[in-house]
């Protein structure tokens, strides 16, 4: 049985996986044809007491991939001029590569196995992510290849929303809507949500998990 102190390790509070949230801006819906055009990436740690924070963050704007399809619909939702040089967007494989790099480092300097996404919706960026490694032939890929801790169903669990704005009001933080569907902003408050409800299960009794008041819950 691990010790209160082990239990405040950032690899024993997720059976040994290493979170990690992602926001993606896309140009359609298709991960296989459509174009990445910007991601954003927060890693987390706990302090010593296991109360879980934000730490380093990278974020991207990327060029097109060769051959990729622009959906006007999608641009014009996100107000992302893909060609625009003021952007200042990179290569897909130079941002994914960053990423990876990034993870990998933090992945060997917590003790954990492999990376997972966390993200908002998360099959959306998950299949976009694994598309672009998969795209690039990237052979060491850190990340789960399906497993991810989705926001949306852990509000919905916890206060009743699923939308990422109404979720942090309703957690108590602040979101400005005039900054929504920008990945940096969009990761940030997403990986804020994700550590309130993660340290709100914590602060209710949930973790470490005991066994014995579980089952005293659920007989009454």
């Amino acid at each position: 049985m691990p010790t209160t102190q082990e239990f405040n390790l950032l690899n024993n509070r997720f059976r040994n996986f290493y979170p990690v949230v992602i926001d993606i801006e896309t140009a359609g819906f298709n991960p296989k044809t459509d174009a990445l055009l910007e991601i954003a990436l927060i890693t987390l740690k706990m302090d010593k007491l296991g109360w879980l924070h934000t730490a380093s963050t990278l974020h991207f704007h990327i060029k097109p991939f060769k051959g990729s399809i622009i959906n006007p619909d999608a641009i014009a939702f996100n107000k992302i001029d893909p060609f625009n040089p003021l952007r200042g967007a990179i290569s897909e494989k130079l941002a994914i590569k960053s990423i990876l790099e990034t993870v990998k480092q933090g992945i060997k300097i917590e003790g954990c196995r492999k990376g997972i996404v966390v993200a908002h919706n998360a099959s959306f960026d998950h299949n976009f992510l694994m598309a672009a490694i998969q795209r690039l032939q990237i052979k060491k890929n850190p990340f789960h290849p399906f497993v991810t801790f989705d926001t949306a169903a852990l509000s919905a669990l916890v206060v009743g929303e699923t939308v990422l704005a109404k979720a942090c009001k309703a957690v108590g933080l602040t979101f400005d809507n005039n900054q929504a569907h920008s990945a940096l902003y969009d990761t940030l408050q997403t990986a804020n949500l994700f550590c309130e409800l993660v340290n709100r299960w914590k602060c209710l009794g949930g973790w470490p998990v005991n066994i014995k008041n579980t089952n005293t819950f659920l007989k009454n």
